[in-house]
């Protein structure tokens, strides 16, 4: 019986994933000049995007705002029964007002649509249903045919809501395509969490907690064992007099000299030290120190500032951060 239930579960999963698939492709194949049109009007736009529905879609359109935001474009949310008792006081004159109705045709849509028409704003939609009040009445359609929703009674949103979120990416996309939005700007906006961390957090700022090992190249071997203990990073770099980097010395560096060295007491760093270490500039994101460690499978990178020696940057550093 189990296997049983557990198959039909499998076939339901499969079917509202193909069911809504299907339905993406469909619509990828129905953009419109209009849509074009629309994406230009809202690109050129002084004002801000406010993005409205109800029941479901009122949710897909909170989404949609926050994405919008998040990726250059000003927007707000407006919930469609709460525009008809006060909140219409949120549109200005230059905001271009975007309804999502599957139908097109609730109440509360037709009695926000001549409002909108009434303070002169643009009216695009998203809508499923081309004959629908907003449909017609909208000055831009983002038209997203449905031949069904995805459970058995075809009445919950499923497929719907999918082509709705969907439609206001490929929107955001479009926009901040059109206004150049890089990584930059979007660090900016997303300073919070690993994402953004990826973006902007640089080798500098990791540095600044860590100790700062180093001997000089005269320096004899009980000198480095007590830099390396005591800075506990596992490295010193070797420096010249004026701190340009000549090379590292690891603990591992250390227990390949001890086994293989009988001279230890007359040993200096200049004699132990590698003088090809992997480096990275002090400038550089977190992210590259990351990458680099990752490809050389090592745990730690010099710092330079030109050739100038500027600290130790750890993998545990980027964990603390939140970078892996």
């Amino acid at each position: 019986m189990d296997q049983i239930i557990q198959q039909n579960i499998r076939e339901n999963i499969r079917h509202t994933l193909v069911s809504e698939a299907n339905a993406l492709l469909r619509v990828s194949n129905c953009i419109s000049a209009q849509m074009e049109e629309a994406i230009l009007h809202m690109y050129h736009s002084k004002g801000r995007i406010v993005v409205t529905g109800i029941g479901k879609s009122a949710i897909i359109a909170q989404k949609i705002v926050a994405t919008l935001n998040s990726t250059g474009t000003n927007a707000l949310f407006m919930h469609a029964a709460d525009a008809i008792h006060g909140d219409l006081g949120m549109i200005a004159p230059d905001d271009v007002v975007l309804c999502l109705s599957k139908s097109g045709d609730t109440p509360e849509i037709q009695m926000l649509v001549p409002l909108i028409k009434n303070f002169g704003n643009t009216l695009m939609a998203i809508v499923s249903n081309p004959a629908s009040v907003l449909a017609m009445q909208a000055d831009y359609c983002f038209l997203i045919p449905l031949e069904s929703e995805a459970d058995p009674n075809n009445l919950a949103p499923t497929t719907s809501t999918t082509l709705q979120m969907a439609m206001g990416d490929a929107i955001a996309v479009a926009l901040l395509s059109l206004k150049g939005f890089s990584q930059e700007q979007f660090a900016r906006f997303h300073p919070g969490g690993s994402l953004g961390k990826q973006l902007y957090l640089r080798v500098a700022d990791l540095i600044l907690r860590n100790e700062k090992p180093r001997v000089y190249l005269s320096d004899p071997l009980t000198t480095i064992i007590f830099e390396i203990s005591s800075k506990r990073l596992g490295i010193t770099a070797v420096v010249d007099d004026n701190e340009n980097l000549c090379g590292v010395i690891t603990d591992g560096d250390l227990r390949r000299m001890l086994e293989s060295n009988h001279q230890m007491p007359a040993l200096k760093a200049a004699d132990i030290m590698n003088i090809k270490p992997k480096t990275i500039a002090l400038d550089s994101l977190a992210i590259d120190a990351l990458t680099m460690m990752r490809t050389h499978c090592i745990t730690q990178l010099v710092v330079l500032d030109q050739n100038r020696y500027k600290g130790i940057i750890h993998l545990h550093d980027l964990i603390r951060e939140g970078i892996i």
